[in-house]
């Protein structure tokens, strides 16, 4: 640095060299005289002047004070109205967090730029304010269903992947789905996790953790409980499939496995919830044997439709336990499990019930026969009952113990139970004929082997497999 004085104007000058190739003089007088000359004038009135407008128009903004900002505004050399403040929030931003629609609507007027402030909206659940905004990006033709009005930059607070109506899916807000629904916005289901396509790949090599986490984003705003309400046909066989499908991820990407066992178990409550809004057993029978997305054939279906109970049997398949154990199933179940045996038979004291059981259970032979004879007699009717098949079921199963155990102690005759074990006739019987009780035992075996042959034809080869006590009675 050099100071030099002149001795007849009193001219102080300053002379900075930088780098030793820039000069920068400050020439500094008495009576503040600006020179044509100078090369930079640091600290000019009209960048102070626009400064202090900048912060006085964001403390307006704060304030809520119209007047004073629609002043500002009015300023021909009112230089930026997306001037920031130090937290990196503009005029539109503050307004939005204060809930000043007022505020809003003037700055939208003198077109500010949105940006990202319609998930700032949404982010305060201010759902007038982002009714105002997106009526204003479409008015400018600046909101399209792809990315629903957002301009997001590398400062601003929300990732690329995010879109309103994800963010509206996040916070459950019914009001905005349903806005961004009617506006054609969707939320795109991600691909599978070993999808190879090219824009997978792509975003796999360019950044595989942002890639799990909008993978993470997107089923978080699937399982907003309202977006499946409004977008799912099916909302229930919906909720089960996804639950299914994000219980399978929480096995392949064992990094992230905690939130989408929650994301599944959010999907659960979902269906449970939806179950405790049933009023009635009609309306409890029409959704658990729901297996049609057309509505007028579930309800017109007749009263005498067998209970397939489809949607039940596809809660235990997709392992939803909580669906399944919930009470309003349970006490349908319950109804079909003794349904024929007279009104109240549940509140009947033991002895009643045992009668019944060891009546069933004595005649299971003649209402096998009958049933065999006759499936469409009244008869057979009641062997169809869930409760008289198992009590048939059971009796019959112990009628098979007993041959095994005669045929284990040589029991062809009656008289043959009480001769004694080493007598010399025993010991000389070798190699009989098949007795009575082994051809018994034989049929039953048989049997046996047609109800699993049925139950694999019903199910399906994957579905058998899949439960290991059918591959154990298969064995047995």
């Amino acid at each position: 640095m050099s100071w030099n004085a002149g001795r007849d104007d009193l001219l102080a000058t300053l002379e900075i060299r930088k780098n030793s190739e820039t000069n920068v003089v400050f020439n500094i007088s008495p009576g503040l005289e600006r020179n044509d000359s100078d090369e930079i004038n640091l600290g000019s009135n009209a960048d102070r002047d626009n400064h202090f407008r900048e912060k006085q128009f964001l403390l307006s903004c704060e304030r809520g004070d119209i007047g004073s900002v629609k002043k500002l505004l009015a300023i021909k050399d009112f230089v930026n109205i997306n001037c920031v403040d130090p937290l990196g929030r503009n005029a539109l931003l503050i307004a939005i967090e204060n809930e000043n629609i007022e505020m809003i609507e003037l700055l939208l007027d003198n077109n500010i730029e949105t940006g990202d402030a319609i998930l700032y909206a949404i982010g305060e659940e201010n759902v007038e304010a982002v009714e105002i905004i997106v009526e204003h990006l479409e008015k400018i033709d600046k909101f399209s269903p792809e990315n629903q009005g957002v301009e997001i930059n590398e400062h601003s607070a929300f990732t690329p992947d995010m879109t309103p109506i994800i963010l509206a899916a996040h916070k459950d807000n019914y009001e905005c789905i349903k806005l961004f629904l009617d506006k054609k916005g969707t939320v795109p289901h991600p691909h599978d996790i070993y999808c190879s396509c090219h824009e997978c790949e792509t975003a796999r090599e360019k950044d595989s953790l942002q890639l799990s986490l909008s993978r993470i984003n997107a089923y978080r705003a699937l399982t907003s409980p309202s977006l499946i309400c409004l977008s799912a046909k099916d909302p229930i066989l919906y909720a089960f499939e996804l639950s299914w499908e994000l219980k399978r991820l929480s096995f392949i990407e064992n990094e992230f496995r905690a939130e989408y066992q929650e994301l599944s178990q959010k999907c659960q409550k979902f269906s449970v919830n939806m179950l405790d809004q049933i009023r009635g057993s009609k309306e409890l029978e029409i959704v658990l044997n729901h297996t049609t997305t057309a509505w007028e054939e579930v309800t017109t279906r007749g009263t005498s439709a067998p209970e397939q109970l489809a949607r039940l049997k596809l809660a235990i398949k997709l392992k939803q336990k909580s669906f399944v154990a919930h009470p309003n199933c349970q006490q349908l179940l319950s109804g079909i499990w003794y349904e024929g045996l007279g009104p109240g038979f549940r509140n009947r004291n033991i002895i009643y019930k045992c009668l019944i059981i060891a009546a069933v259970g004595l005649s299971f032979p003649l209402l096998s026969i009958s049933y065999l004879i006759a499936p469409t007699s009244a008869i057979a009717q009641f062997t169809r009952r869930p409760f008289v098949k198992f009590v048939s079921h059971s009796a019959s199963y112990i009628v098979f113990l007993l041959l095994l155990l005669m045929a284990s102690q040589r029991i062809d005759k009656v008289d043959n139970m009480f001769r004694e074990e080493n007598s010399p006739a025993r010991k000389e019987v070798r190699g009989p004929p098949p007795t009575p009780v082994e051809v018994a035992i034989i049929i039953w075996v048989l049997g046996l082997i047609w109800v699993e042959i049925k139950q694999l034809w019903n199910s399906g080869l994957y579905d058998y497999c899949n439960n290991l006590w059918n591959i154990l009675d298969f064995i047995h």
